[in-house]
């Protein structure tokens, strides 16, 4: 665990004493809130966590076991679920072919033939079947060899028939077991994934930062899963503080607070040897009190000008400004960068040279002049958060899709975290911002591409090909937000969904599409005059659109609407709402 708050081996948790019926594990366990937790943390997973609503350690090991292929095509999933929510009367095997003998073996799956032990025990339990014998019949039923199922129903048929059961329901039930034989998994196996499943949930809902501190910095390297994980944190309501130099380590921790700590070593470019640099200088000398002693305390020959401007980007050396939580701050230290850098150099040379200048007669013509930290314009939201990005491979601190949430709303009700397998005659929509895209040649010479967007839920790759690529490439802008259609499926190459594009639409078509009108409130005489003399200037770039512009007046005599005419319906692009915005301080509304 990834616990700096954690001083005495008193308070460590022994996790093989853990209470196996707590209660708020299982709420979050029946919320389906289980992103990170050991086997539970899939689409399909969390979807089945919510049909089964498990509420024991019994019924977690079933899930375990449940969640495969077999078991979830065949319908005994849904039988499951229905008997345990009492919507299916539970019977030993089935309603007409059961018998009492079998209600302990079954009695904790409802009924259910589920593992490849309760098969050993039926045999043993209805046709007095070695323990040997049994694992036999189960191996046989599993490879469903002709031969050897022929001679398994005589053996059991007489086993039964000793143990004074009809050899007509003995068979019947034997058809039973071997049907479900084929999609039984080992109990014993499923028991040690639904421990560690329990003790990961445990662990998340009682220690949540510690939690997530130890699963990012377990998955640091892989970027997609660390954009799921800040989601999750988010969720969960965790701070996550960026990367600090003078609180962070090279992993993820938790510090003080209970804030989740950016890993420093996760930042793109700058690796062990640099963040062992920082760790060693402020273990030696305290916290650094700002950026030029930051720069005169670390070993320069380890820390270079790159990886001291990634520092600056992804926000290590925030705190190291003259203006931390300002957005000016990360400009002001990344304009003094350099004269830190050559006043940290400088610092070293005459470090050198008073120890051979016994006397110091040289001191004088090395005197130091300290570094002040230079003026800057503030960063706009596109730089700093574009900085994030290049160098923690997401946006941290926020996303230029925020902006925006309420908007897409109306395109789609879907996150990218969420987003689920379909059919192939079902068709999903979802937005995000395009942060990478692929072009590829297919064997015919045609063009088609792989493209990766970014909703801060999550992402999502879907592929564009030849004849939809040719259709709508000019709308594929790195750092553009789009909207797309298309079938979902699950890709075993990357380990996730993966969607096949079938329509995109650029924010302007979409709104196009969507928006009733575009509307303008003016609430003074003056705005309204400053309207009239500026509007016609403002609109005339985007006329000959599809959108109404509406204008309304309100005071405290009188309210009033007008569209203007037809003329003046205007294309919603993003740089009309700015120049409104800008030209006549009036925020525009999109109206739905």
């Amino acid at each position: 665990m990834a616990n700096s708050r954690i001083d005495d081996p008193a308070d460590y948790v022994d996790i093989t004493a853990i209470n196996m019926a707590d209660a708020p594990s299982f709420r979050m366990l029946m919320n389906s809130e289980t992103t990170a937790v050991f086997q539970l943390e899939s689409s399909g997973m969390k979807s089945l966590i919510k049909k089964l609503q498990p509420d024991t350690f019994e019924d977690i090991i079933a899930l375990v076991a449940l969640f495969r292929p077999g078991p979830l095509d065949s319908g005994m999933v849904d039988n499951f679920i229905e008997r345990k929510h009492g919507r299916e009367e539970v019977a030993y095997p089935d309603h007409e072919y059961q018998h009492e003998c079998l209600k302990e073996i079954l009695e904790p799956t409802y009924g259910i033939i589920l593992y490849q032990e309760q098969v050993m025990q039926i045999a043993q339990e209805m046709a007095g079947y070695s323990l040997g014998g049994a694992d036999l019949l189960r191996r046989a039923m599993g490879k469903k060899k002709p031969e050897e199922m022929a001679k398994q129903r005589t053996s059991f048929a007489e086993g039964a028939k000793n143990n004074n059961i009809d050899p007509d329901l003995a068979m019947k039930i034997f058809d039973l077991v071997e049907k479900f034989a084929g999609y039984g998994f080992n109990k014993s196996h499923s028991a040690a994934y639904a421990l560690v499943s329990y003790q990961t949930l445990w662990m998340k809902c009682h220690y949540p930062s510690e939690f997530m501190a130890a699963v990012m910095s377990a998955d640091m390297d892989n970027t997609d899963k660390i954009v799921t994980l800040v989601d999750e944190c988010d969720r969960m309501k965790l701070t996550i503080e960026p990367p600090d130099v003078n609180s962070g380590s090279y992993k993820f921790t938790v510090n003080d607070d209970g804030h989740v700590v950016y890993g420093i070593g996760a930042i793109k470019g700058v690796g062990e040897g640099p963040v062992e640099a920082i760790l060693e200088a402020r273990e030696e000398g305290g916290p650094f009190k700002d950026l030029f002693d930051f720069c005169a305390r670390v070993d320069v020959k380890r820390i270079n000008k790159r990886v001291m401007e990634k520092l600056v980007l992804s926000g290590a050396l925030d705190q190291l400004g003259p203006e931390p939580h300002t957005q000016g701050n990360r400009a002001i230290i990344m304009a003094s960068l350099e004269g830190a850098m050559k006043a940290a150099t400088q610092h070293a040379k005459n470090a050198d040279l008073g120890q051979s200048d016994l006397f110091g007669l040289f001191a004088t013509e090395h005197e130091e002049v300290k570094p002040q930290f230079q003026d800057a314009t503030p960063w706009t939201d596109a730089i700093w958060l574009q900085g994030e990005k290049d160098t923690l491979g997401l946006f941290l601190t926020g996303h230029p899709i925020n902006a925006y949430r309420k908007e897409l709303r109306h395109y789609t009700k879907i996150k990218l975290s969420d987003v689920e397998p379909t059919r192939r005659d079902q068709t999903v929509t979802v937005c995000g911002l395009i942060i990478d895209m692929r072009v590829l040649v297919n064997k015919k010479g045609n063009q088609w591409a792989l493209v990766t967007i970014d909703d801060k839920s999550g992402r999502l790759d879907f592929r564009l090909f030849p004849e939809q690529f040719e259709q709508f490439k000019d709308l594929l802008q790195s750092g553009e937000i789009i909207v797309v259609s298309g079938q979902v499926s699950f890709d075993n190459y990357s380990d996730g969904n993966t969607m096949t594009g079938r329509d995109v639409m650029s924010l302007t078509m979409a709104r196009e599409k969507f928006v009733r009108n575009i509307k303008i409130d003016v609430t003074s005489e003056a705005k309204a005059q400053q309207l009239m003399q500026n509007l016609k200037r403002i609109l005339l770039p985007y006329k000959d659109g599809t959108t109404p512009i509406r204008i309304g007046y309100q005071n405290e005599l009188a309210s009033a609407e007008i569209e203007l005419g037809t003329a003046w319906r205007v294309s919603p692009d993003e740089q009309l709402l700015i120049d409104i915005n800008e030209n006549l301080a009036i925020e525009p509304k999109l109206e739905f």
